[in-house]
Protein backbone atom coordinates (compact mmCIF):
# COMPACT_ATOMS: atom_id res chain seq x y z
CA UNK A 1 0.00 0.00 0.00
CA UNK A 2 0.90 3.50 -0.85
CA UNK A 3 -0.14 6.27 1.52
CA UNK A 4 -0.74 9.75 0.43
CA UNK A 5 0.45 12.54 2.70
CA UNK A 6 -1.76 13.35 5.78
CA UNK A 7 -2.13 17.71 5.75
CA UNK A 8 -3.45 17.49 8.95
CA UNK A 9 -0.96 15.11 11.06
CA UNK A 10 1.92 17.51 9.08
CA UNK A 11 0.77 20.11 10.19
CA UNK A 12 -0.04 19.16 13.91
CA UNK A 13 4.07 17.66 13.40
CA UNK A 14 5.40 21.57 12.65
CA UNK A 15 3.62 23.48 15.33
CA UNK A 16 1.28 21.01 17.99
CA UNK A 17 4.78 21.20 20.40
CA UNK A 18 5.97 24.46 19.83
CA UNK A 19 2.53 26.41 20.26
CA UNK A 20 1.86 28.09 23.45
CA UNK A 21 -1.92 28.11 23.24
CA UNK A 22 -3.46 25.14 21.51
CA UNK A 23 -7.19 25.69 20.03
CA UNK A 24 -6.90 22.78 17.59
CA UNK A 25 -7.22 19.76 18.99
CA UNK A 26 -9.93 17.42 18.84
CA UNK A 27 -9.83 15.71 22.44
CA UNK A 28 -10.55 17.48 25.80
CA UNK A 29 -7.75 18.34 28.33
CA UNK A 30 -5.42 15.06 28.91
CA UNK A 31 -4.86 13.88 31.85
CA UNK A 32 -1.68 13.20 33.89
CA UNK A 33 -0.54 9.74 35.72
CA UNK A 34 -1.12 11.28 38.84
CA UNK A 35 -4.39 12.66 37.84
CA UNK A 36 -4.97 9.23 36.45
CA UNK A 37 -4.41 6.87 39.65
CA UNK A 38 -5.74 9.50 42.07
CA UNK A 39 -9.25 8.95 40.40
CA UNK A 40 -8.90 5.46 39.51
CA UNK A 41 -6.95 4.30 42.60
CA UNK A 42 -4.11 2.98 41.05
CA UNK A 43 -1.53 1.63 43.78
CA UNK A 44 2.15 1.55 42.87
CA UNK A 45 2.07 -2.49 43.96
CA UNK A 46 -0.45 -2.73 40.86
CA UNK A 47 2.18 -1.43 38.87
CA UNK A 48 4.66 -3.38 40.24
CA UNK A 49 3.18 -6.85 39.06
CA UNK A 50 2.85 -5.77 35.68
CA UNK A 51 4.23 -8.40 33.33
CA UNK A 52 6.11 -7.08 30.18
CA UNK A 53 5.33 -10.51 28.62
CA UNK A 54 3.27 -10.56 25.42
CA UNK A 55 -0.10 -9.78 25.09
CA UNK A 56 -3.26 -12.31 23.40
CA UNK A 57 -3.35 -10.52 19.70
CA UNK A 58 -6.60 -9.22 20.36
CA UNK A 59 -6.70 -7.95 23.86
CA UNK A 60 -6.50 -9.63 26.81
CA UNK A 61 -10.37 -11.38 27.43
CA UNK A 62 -11.28 -8.58 30.63
CA UNK A 63 -10.20 -5.86 28.67
CA UNK A 64 -12.22 -7.04 25.51
CA UNK A 65 -15.04 -7.63 28.04
CA UNK A 66 -15.43 -4.45 29.77
CA UNK A 67 -15.13 -3.04 26.54
CA UNK A 68 -18.29 -5.35 25.11
CA UNK A 69 -19.82 -4.46 28.45
CA UNK A 70 -19.96 -0.43 27.60
CA UNK A 71 -20.15 -0.01 24.50
CA UNK A 72 -21.23 -3.40 23.12
CA UNK A 73 -23.31 -6.63 23.07
CA UNK A 74 -21.24 -7.79 25.98
CA UNK A 75 -19.43 -10.42 23.72
CA UNK A 76 -15.51 -9.86 24.25
CA UNK A 77 -15.61 -11.78 20.72
CA UNK A 78 -16.95 -9.12 19.28
CA UNK A 79 -13.98 -6.73 20.18
CA UNK A 80 -10.85 -6.66 18.75
CA UNK A 81 -8.57 -4.01 21.04
CA UNK A 82 -5.54 -1.94 18.93
CA UNK A 83 -3.06 0.80 19.26
CA UNK A 84 -5.26 3.51 18.71
CA UNK A 85 -8.39 3.82 16.93
CA UNK A 86 -5.99 4.16 13.47
CA UNK A 87 -4.69 0.68 13.81
CA UNK A 88 -8.14 -0.41 14.31
CA UNK A 89 -9.72 1.09 11.32
CA UNK A 90 -6.10 -0.06 9.25
CA UNK A 91 -6.89 -3.91 10.33
CA UNK A 92 -10.90 -3.90 9.66
CA UNK A 93 -10.48 -2.09 6.60
CA UNK A 94 -7.27 -4.62 5.21
CA UNK A 95 -9.33 -7.51 6.07
CA UNK A 96 -12.97 -6.64 4.58
CA UNK A 97 -11.37 -5.07 1.20
CA UNK A 98 -9.16 -5.46 -1.67
CA UNK A 99 -8.58 -3.39 -4.89
CA UNK A 100 -11.69 -2.76 -6.94
CA UNK A 101 -13.89 -2.56 -4.54
CA UNK A 102 -16.63 0.62 -4.33
CA UNK A 103 -16.45 2.54 -0.75
CA UNK A 104 -18.65 5.42 0.03
CA UNK A 105 -17.02 7.29 2.76
CA UNK A 106 -18.39 10.94 4.51
CA UNK A 107 -15.95 14.08 3.40
CA UNK A 108 -14.58 15.83 5.15
CA UNK A 109 -13.37 13.48 7.45
CA UNK A 110 -10.27 12.56 9.56
CA UNK A 111 -7.94 11.25 7.11
CA UNK A 112 -7.16 7.42 7.60
CA UNK A 113 -11.00 7.04 7.01
CA UNK A 114 -10.37 8.05 3.38
CA UNK A 115 -6.66 7.46 2.82
CA UNK A 116 -6.66 3.82 3.59
CA UNK A 117 -9.21 2.55 1.34
CA UNK A 118 -7.57 4.89 -1.22
CA UNK A 119 -4.31 3.19 -0.54
CA UNK A 120 -5.93 -0.50 -0.89
CA UNK A 121 -7.61 -0.05 -3.98
CA UNK A 122 -10.50 1.19 -3.61
CA UNK A 123 -12.93 2.84 -6.12
CA UNK A 124 -13.91 5.52 -3.09
CA UNK A 125 -17.08 7.65 -3.54
CA UNK A 126 -17.75 10.37 -1.31
CA UNK A 127 -20.77 11.58 0.84
CA UNK A 128 -19.97 15.43 0.85
CA UNK A 129 -20.90 17.31 3.76
CA UNK A 130 -21.37 20.82 2.51
CA UNK A 131 -20.65 24.38 3.75
CA UNK A 132 -23.11 25.93 2.72
CA UNK A 133 -25.77 23.48 4.11
CA UNK A 134 -23.76 23.98 7.97
CA UNK A 135 -22.18 20.69 7.00
CA UNK A 136 -26.14 18.93 7.56
CA UNK A 137 -25.94 15.64 6.34
CA UNK A 138 -28.29 14.78 3.72
CA UNK A 139 -29.47 11.39 3.55
CA UNK A 140 -31.04 11.24 0.44
CA UNK A 141 -27.84 12.05 -1.13
CA UNK A 142 -26.42 8.96 0.76
CA UNK A 143 -29.52 6.81 -0.44
CA UNK A 144 -28.45 7.91 -4.42
CA UNK A 145 -25.13 6.65 -3.57
CA UNK A 146 -25.14 3.70 -2.31
CA UNK A 147 -25.79 0.51 -4.77
CA UNK A 148 -25.53 -2.68 -5.02
CA UNK A 149 -21.95 -2.43 -5.61
CA UNK A 150 -21.39 -1.01 -2.71
CA UNK A 151 -19.40 -3.12 -0.63
CA UNK A 152 -18.79 -0.39 2.92
CA UNK A 153 -20.06 2.79 3.73
CA UNK A 154 -17.71 4.96 6.19
CA UNK A 155 -18.91 7.51 8.67
CA UNK A 156 -18.30 9.38 11.80
CA UNK A 157 -20.94 11.05 13.57
CA UNK A 158 -20.53 12.76 16.44
CA UNK A 159 -18.25 14.07 13.01
CA UNK A 160 -15.21 16.14 12.99
CA UNK A 161 -14.33 18.41 12.23
CA UNK A 162 -17.66 19.95 12.47
CA UNK A 163 -19.29 18.38 15.49
CA UNK A 164 -22.90 17.72 13.74
CA UNK A 165 -24.10 14.58 14.84
CA UNK A 166 -27.49 12.58 13.70
CA UNK A 167 -30.20 11.66 15.48
CA UNK A 168 -31.42 9.01 16.40
CA UNK A 169 -34.09 8.30 13.62
CA UNK A 170 -31.53 9.84 11.28
CA UNK A 171 -29.17 7.00 12.39
CA UNK A 172 -31.89 3.72 11.76
CA UNK A 173 -32.08 5.39 8.41
CA UNK A 174 -29.03 5.40 7.79
CA UNK A 175 -28.50 1.37 8.80
CA UNK A 176 -31.40 0.60 6.86
CA UNK A 177 -29.61 2.27 3.90
CA UNK A 178 -26.78 0.09 4.42
CA UNK A 179 -28.97 -3.04 4.99
CA UNK A 180 -30.95 -2.44 1.78
CA UNK A 181 -27.59 -3.94 -0.25
CA UNK A 182 -25.40 -5.58 2.68
CA UNK A 183 -23.01 -3.64 2.93
CA UNK A 184 -20.81 -2.80 5.53
CA UNK A 185 -21.16 -0.25 7.96
CA UNK A 186 -18.29 1.22 9.52
CA UNK A 187 -18.76 3.73 12.13
CA UNK A 188 -16.15 5.78 13.89
CA UNK A 189 -17.32 7.02 17.50
CA UNK A 190 -14.52 9.03 18.63
CA UNK A 191 -16.91 11.22 19.98
CA UNK A 192 -19.90 8.83 20.80
CA UNK A 193 -19.67 10.20 24.92
CA UNK A 194 -19.38 13.73 24.20
CA UNK A 195 -22.70 14.81 23.91
CA UNK A 196 -24.76 17.90 25.39
CA UNK A 197 -28.51 17.85 24.67
CA UNK A 198 -29.23 14.10 23.90
CA UNK A 199 -28.64 10.65 24.72
CA UNK A 200 -25.24 9.07 22.52
CA UNK A 201 -26.02 7.30 19.78
CA UNK A 202 -26.33 3.06 20.44
CA UNK A 203 -23.09 1.68 18.61
CA UNK A 204 -24.06 0.63 15.21
CA UNK A 205 -22.43 -2.90 15.54
CA UNK A 206 -25.39 -3.35 18.39
CA UNK A 207 -27.87 -2.49 15.42
CA UNK A 208 -26.92 -3.68 12.16
CA UNK A 209 -25.03 -7.40 11.55
CA UNK A 210 -22.76 -6.05 9.19
CA UNK A 211 -21.99 -2.89 11.65
CA UNK A 212 -18.27 -2.21 12.86
CA UNK A 213 -18.27 -0.14 15.47
CA UNK A 214 -14.80 2.65 16.21
CA UNK A 215 -13.70 3.78 19.81
CA UNK A 216 -11.10 5.50 21.70
CA UNK A 217 -9.89 6.68 24.68
CA UNK A 218 -7.95 9.42 23.04
CA UNK A 219 -10.77 12.25 22.29
CA UNK A 220 -13.35 11.92 25.41
CA UNK A 221 -11.16 10.83 28.15
CA UNK A 222 -8.05 12.81 27.93
CA UNK A 223 -5.63 9.79 27.30
CA UNK A 224 -4.61 10.23 23.44
CA UNK A 225 -0.81 9.24 24.74
CA UNK A 226 -2.04 5.70 25.66
CA UNK A 227 -3.00 5.02 22.06
CA UNK A 228 -6.04 2.50 22.36
CA UNK A 229 -8.40 2.11 20.44
CA UNK A 230 -10.68 -0.56 19.62
CA UNK A 231 -13.19 -1.86 16.82
CA UNK A 232 -16.68 -3.87 17.48
CA UNK A 233 -18.32 -5.80 15.21
CA UNK A 234 -18.81 -9.90 13.45
CA UNK A 235 -16.59 -11.97 15.28
CA UNK A 236 -14.92 -13.57 12.13
CA UNK A 237 -14.14 -9.91 11.49
CA UNK A 238 -12.50 -9.93 14.56
CA UNK A 239 -10.64 -13.39 13.31
CA UNK A 240 -9.50 -11.77 10.34
CA UNK A 241 -8.06 -8.67 12.05
CA UNK A 242 -6.03 -10.94 14.36
CA UNK A 243 -4.49 -12.32 11.24
CA UNK A 244 -3.85 -8.54 9.58
CA UNK A 245 -2.50 -7.63 12.81
CA UNK A 246 0.23 -11.16 12.29
CA UNK A 247 2.20 -8.47 10.32
CA UNK A 248 1.71 -5.00 11.60
CA UNK A 249 1.91 -5.03 15.61
CA UNK A 250 1.04 -8.04 16.80
CA UNK A 251 -0.42 -6.84 20.30
CA UNK A 252 -0.85 -4.51 22.94
CA UNK A 253 2.04 -3.79 25.51
CA UNK A 254 0.63 -5.12 28.90
CA UNK A 255 1.36 -1.55 30.65
CA UNK A 256 -1.22 -0.08 28.16
CA UNK A 257 -3.76 -3.51 28.91
CA UNK A 258 -3.19 -2.92 32.52
CA UNK A 259 -4.43 1.49 32.34
CA UNK A 260 -6.67 0.56 30.05
CA UNK A 261 -8.70 -2.02 32.07
CA UNK A 262 -8.62 0.49 35.17
CA UNK A 263 -9.83 3.25 32.66
CA UNK A 264 -12.53 1.12 30.94
CA UNK A 265 -13.88 -0.58 34.37
CA UNK A 266 -14.44 3.53 35.60
CA UNK A 267 -14.39 5.41 32.60
CA UNK A 268 -16.92 8.19 33.91
CA UNK A 269 -14.74 9.06 36.64
CA UNK A 270 -13.02 10.32 33.41
CA UNK A 271 -15.54 11.23 31.15
CA UNK A 272 -17.93 13.56 33.67
CA UNK A 273 -14.72 16.27 34.51
CA UNK A 274 -13.42 17.06 31.18
CA UNK A 275 -17.26 16.90 30.00
CA UNK A 276 -18.69 19.58 32.34
CA UNK A 277 -15.28 21.35 31.05
CA UNK A 278 -16.41 20.70 27.43
CA UNK A 279 -19.81 22.02 27.72
CA UNK A 280 -18.95 25.73 29.03
CA UNK A 281 -16.05 25.85 26.93
CA UNK A 282 -19.03 25.45 24.23
CA UNK A 283 -20.86 27.98 25.23
CA UNK A 284 -17.88 30.04 25.72
CA UNK A 285 -17.09 29.17 21.76
CA UNK A 286 -21.18 29.95 21.07
CA UNK A 287 -20.80 33.85 22.38
CA UNK A 288 -17.23 34.41 20.94
CA UNK A 289 -19.13 33.25 17.51
CA UNK A 290 -22.52 35.25 17.90
CA UNK A 291 -19.71 38.36 18.66
CA UNK A 292 -18.40 37.76 15.34
CA UNK A 293 -21.24 36.41 12.86
CA UNK A 294 -20.34 39.70 10.81
CA UNK A 295 -16.82 37.83 10.28
CA UNK A 296 -17.65 34.22 10.94
CA UNK A 297 -20.09 31.74 9.52
CA UNK A 298 -20.89 28.96 12.33
CA UNK A 299 -22.87 26.06 13.23
CA UNK A 300 -23.40 25.36 16.84
CA UNK A 301 -22.13 21.95 17.78
CA UNK A 302 -24.37 19.27 18.56
CA UNK A 303 -21.35 16.78 19.98
CA UNK A 304 -17.68 17.06 20.02
CA UNK A 305 -15.21 19.63 20.94
CA UNK A 306 -14.21 20.43 17.43
CA UNK A 307 -16.31 23.51 15.26
CA UNK A 308 -15.36 24.33 11.81
CA UNK A 309 -16.36 28.02 10.89
CA UNK A 310 -15.96 29.52 8.61
CA UNK A 311 -13.66 32.69 7.89
CA UNK A 312 -16.08 34.98 5.25
CA UNK A 313 -13.23 37.00 3.90
CA UNK A 314 -10.14 35.08 4.31
CA UNK A 315 -10.23 32.02 1.90
CA UNK A 316 -6.25 31.32 2.41
CA UNK A 317 -6.82 29.83 5.86
CA UNK A 318 -3.29 28.44 5.54
CA UNK A 319 -1.59 31.58 5.69
CA UNK A 320 -4.24 33.21 8.21
CA UNK A 321 -3.17 30.36 10.63
CA UNK A 322 0.76 30.67 9.83
CA UNK A 323 0.22 33.82 11.06
CA UNK A 324 -1.77 33.94 14.40
CA UNK A 325 0.74 30.60 15.42
CA UNK A 326 4.07 33.00 14.42
CA UNK A 327 2.21 36.26 16.08
CA UNK A 328 0.54 35.13 18.91
CA UNK A 329 1.95 31.10 19.36
CA UNK A 330 -1.74 29.59 18.93
CA UNK A 331 -1.84 26.72 17.02
CA UNK A 332 -5.42 26.21 14.83
CA UNK A 333 -6.25 23.86 12.37
CA UNK A 334 -6.61 25.55 8.62
CA UNK A 335 -9.36 23.71 6.96
CA UNK A 336 -7.24 23.22 3.75
CA UNK A 337 -6.10 20.18 5.91
CA UNK A 338 -10.12 18.52 5.20
CA UNK A 339 -9.89 19.86 1.74
CA UNK A 340 -12.22 23.26 2.79
CA UNK A 341 -10.17 26.11 2.19
CA UNK A 342 -11.73 29.03 3.86
CA UNK A 343 -12.63 27.24 7.46
CA UNK A 344 -10.01 26.74 10.28
CA UNK A 345 -11.15 24.03 12.75
CA UNK A 346 -11.06 25.25 16.25
CA UNK A 347 -11.25 22.43 19.35
CA UNK A 348 -12.56 23.57 22.62
CA UNK A 349 -12.03 20.80 24.90
CA UNK A 350 -9.05 22.11 26.62
CA UNK A 351 -8.16 24.45 29.08
CA UNK A 352 -11.10 27.09 29.72
CA UNK A 353 -7.97 29.52 30.15
CA UNK A 354 -6.35 28.71 27.12
CA UNK A 355 -9.44 28.87 25.06
CA UNK A 356 -9.80 32.48 26.04
CA UNK A 357 -6.58 33.75 25.33
CA UNK A 358 -6.43 31.16 21.58
CA UNK A 359 -10.04 33.46 21.12
CA UNK A 360 -8.91 36.40 22.36
CA UNK A 361 -5.43 36.29 19.74
CA UNK A 362 -7.89 35.05 16.67
CA UNK A 363 -10.21 38.41 17.38
CA UNK A 364 -7.13 40.45 17.54
CA UNK A 365 -6.01 38.60 14.28
CA UNK A 366 -9.32 38.78 12.56
CA UNK A 367 -9.44 42.40 12.95
CA UNK A 368 -6.37 42.99 11.29
CA UNK A 369 -6.77 41.13 8.40
CA UNK A 370 -10.57 42.71 7.66
CA UNK A 371 -8.68 45.88 8.29
CA UNK A 372 -6.15 45.38 5.41
CA UNK A 373 -8.31 43.39 2.83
Amino acid sequence: MLFRPAPLEDWLRDYYFEASTDISSSGVEPYDFAQLRSLLGIEPEELDRVSFRDSPSAGSLELRSLIASRWGSGAASEVIVANGSTEAQLLVFASILGPGDEVVVVEPAYHSLISTVDALGCRVRRWHLRSEEQFQPDLEELRRLVTARTKMIVVNFPHNPTGVTLTHAEQRELVEIAQRYGSYLLWDGAFEDLVYDAPSLPAVSILYDRGISFGTLSKSYGLPGLRLGWAIGPSEIVKHCVTTRDYTTLALSPLVEFVARQVVASADRLLLPRLQVAARNREVVDEWMGAHQRVVSYARPAAGVVVFPRLRSIPDTIAFCHRLMREHGVLLVPGECFHHPGHVRLGFGGDSVDLARGLHAFSELLSESEGSS
